[in-house]
């Protein structure tokens, strides 16, 4: 009943976001998210680094000076919390990945989904990902994803793509093994498919790690 509940929510909030549309330009919603992503880091305190910066620093982010590198061609912006255990998955690889995440609405400003809840606690999302030449695609297993339970769709929002090269995707197989975390500010044109459609930014904060 508590997952049904939630996921009228979510429902609920995209009906109106759609609402809303019917009154708005493309371009009115654009300004629109881009003066909620500007807000969340002018909130967040967030150091905004450009990519030349986050090559001169090994492809990293400073999580003491809350760095988050900004992607041009995306407008996707990425905090590396931990790298990770483990190795990127190679070109022409095609790997299983577990991942954990919550989901923020930044125009809302609200949580919006995540599988951090107990309520979800035993269903971690899981993606197939494939790396073809450098350019990774994915898809959710709609048998265990709560991102496929709330938006009926097995595309992995693009944004969520973006730490693939830089991270590493193990297991914890001992007590220094550690998962990737990342934090994404993702544009709608980056994200899943009703944000994309209603033109809403969304925050993340994921985990990752390979799965059998």
């Amino acid at each position: 009943m508590k997952k049904i509940t939630f996921l009228l929510v979510v429902v609920a909030a995209v009906l109106a976001f759609s609402a809303c549309s019917h009154s708005e330009t493309y371009a009115d919603q654009l300004e629109r998210e881009n003066e909620a992503i500007h807000a969340f880091i002018v909130k967040k305190g967030i150091n905004v680094i450009s990519e030349d910066q986050f090559a001169k620093q090994g492809n990293t982010t400073d999580v003491t000076k809350n760095q988050y590198v900004h992607f041009s061609s995306t407008g996707v912006y990425m905090q590396i919390v931990e790298r990770g255990t483990g190795n990127p998955i190679r070109k022409g690889e095609t790997a299983t990945v577990l991942c954990r995440f919550t989901e923020r609405n930044l125009i809302r400003d609200t949580l919006q989904l995540s599988n951090q809840f107990l309520v979800f606690g035993p269903k971690v999302d899981k993606m197939s990902v494939t790396n073809t030449s450098g350019t990774y695609t994915a898809s959710f297993d709609p048998s265990s994803s709560v991102m496929y339970d709330a938006y009926k769709s097995t595309s992995v929002p693009n944004g969520w793509l973006a730490p693939m090269t830089y991270i590493g995707l193990g297991r914890l197989v001992s007590a220094t093994s550690k998962l990737a975390h990342v934090r994404l500010i993702v544009p709608s044109q980056q994200g899943q498919i009703n944000a994309s459609q209603a033109v809403y930014p969304c925050f993340y904060d994921l985990t990752f790690q390979r799965g059998l």
